[in-house]
């Protein structure tokens, strides 16, 4: 197989879930993309689950349900997508925080932290409302709040990868299998 640049890329074996946790704006959806084409695995995503089972947008559902319930169907929908074929899985910002969440991840497949900086993260939300949590006067100083709560929360994932604002889509995925070959229990070369 030859990747953009004409050079031939690596096969690998994945032998676990890789679960993507971070930030919102950190890039969880579109690295994991990237890396579930990158190891022919298949991409899941624990948001959009949610939102095909009830028919609603994470909005409304917080809108109408709440923050607890919305979490409450989280656990299941990853618990359910852990359950599946190996494949990468990409989470909300607020799923790694539950314990109950990170032991389903650590038991069944292997975290990595996408590790973005709050200025990297604010240059790439601070343009959408898609996000319930920034809906408030000072969405800045949410994200920050949000940021410095959260941050030693995902210290605890399996792996980390910094973010960088010059880094494309793809130099993140490349990064990321740098550091799932430190992990010959997750991935090994074909």
């Amino acid at each position: 197989m030859k990747n953009g640049r004409g050079a031939a890329k690596v096969a690998f074996r994945v032998k676990k879930s890789i679960v993507m946790v971070g930030m919102m704006g950190a890039g969880k959806t579109a690295v994991g993309q990237a890396l579930a084409r990158r190891l022919g695995v298949d991409f899941l995503d624990s948001d959009e689950e949610i939102v095909k089972a009830a028919n609603m947008s994470i909005a409304e559902i917080f809108a109408r349900d709440g923050e607890d319930f919305f979490r409450d169907r989280e656990s299941e929908v990853i618990g359910r997508l852990l359950e599946t074929e190996r494949a990468v899985l990409s989470t909300g910002g607020g799923a790694f925080l539950a314990e109950r969440n990170r032991d389903m991840i650590t038991d069944k497949g292997v975290s990595v932290w996408l590790r973005a900086d709050l200025e990297l993260l604010w240059n790439r939300v601070k343009h959408k409302d898609t996000r319930p949590l920034l809906r408030t006067p000072d969405p800045k100083a949410t994200l920050t709040e949000i940021y410095n709560t959260r941050v030693p929360v995902y210290a605890l994932a399996d792996l980390a990868v910094d973010a960088r604002p010059e880094y494309s889509i793809e130099d993140m995925c490349e990064a990321v299998v740098a550091a799932l070959k430190t992990r010959p229990d997750v991935l090994e070369e074909d």
